[in-house]
């Protein structure tokens, strides 16, 4: 199984939270480290882990690290995910869920700021296209944030086909583009949802759009007609999940 070397701290403590086995070493200067460094070295003892000190500074960039500061060379070295089957995916519960499916985006900072909302939202699952899509990188798992660690996911090479799994297993689902008429208020929050985001550029497919049972967008109110794909996921989240009926 392959591995990544991750540098935001928090992305490391979930890691070592839910799936320890796969932190296979840890590299961490705690003279002066923050709270969160602090914490994933204790953890990372806890459980038995290798702590060493950074690798030396001149052999590495100074590059920007994923929480906005310069990088440090504390790091640490962890398994990929395991991801799921689609027919895994799709389980549903007495309370209705929210599921995300994400065609083709292809900036791993937007894949990884998504999987970060997803897990404040609880959102219970993502599909993703394999071809044409962000692949799940050390950029993606630091941006997220340890949101990766608490949302499924499933990699599919055709998501209509997917769509055929989600609606077997009673989700509807639900595809997003500015261009439609209809609003996100006056979807049914109260449903199983599938909700679909397109490419950054391009955003959905005309195939995939044609599948999906209802179209909404976000009605804008200022003189800005669109959002970034990450930040639209987010307003699209918030009010398919926290208006619904306990």
């Amino acid at each position: 199984m392959a591995t990544h070397s991750l540098r935001n701290p928090h992305s490391i403590l979930a890691a070592l939270q839910r799936r320890p086995d796969d932190v296979l070493e840890v590299r961490v200067n705690l003279k002066g480290a923050s709270d969160p460094w602090q914490a994933v070295a204790s953890l990372a003892r806890e459980h038995q882990k290798p702590v060493h000190l950074p690798l030396a500074e001149s052999t590495r960039s100074f590059s920007k690290s994923a929480d906005g500061g310069r990088a440090t060379g504390n790091e640490a070295t962890v398994r990929e995910i395991s991801t799921v089957s689609p027919k895994a995916l799709f389980q549903r519960t007495d309370k209705p869920g929210l599921w995300l499916a994400l065609d083709h985006l292809q900036d791993p900072h937007n894949v990884g700021a998504i999987l970060r909302s997803a897990a404040f939202f609880g959102v219970r699952g993502i599909v993703m296209t394999r071809d044409q899509s962000a692949p799940l990188s050390p950029v993606v798992y630091d941006t997220s944030s340890g949101g990766i660690e608490s949302v499924p996911i499933a990699i599919v090479a055709n998501i209509v086909q997917a769509f055929e799994v989600a609606k077997e297993a009673g989700l509807w689902v639900l595809g997003t583009s500015e261009h439609e008429s209809r609003s996100v208020t006056e979807v049914d929050q109260d449903r199983d949802w599938l909700l679909v985001l397109g490419n950054e550029e391009k955003g959905l497919r005309r195939l995939v759009a044609e599948r999906c049972d209802e179209m909404c967008q976000i009605p804008p109110l200022g003189d800005v007609k669109s959002l970034n794909v990450s930040v639209a996921s987010g307003v699209m989240m918030a009010m398919l999940t926290t208006g619904r009926s306990k």
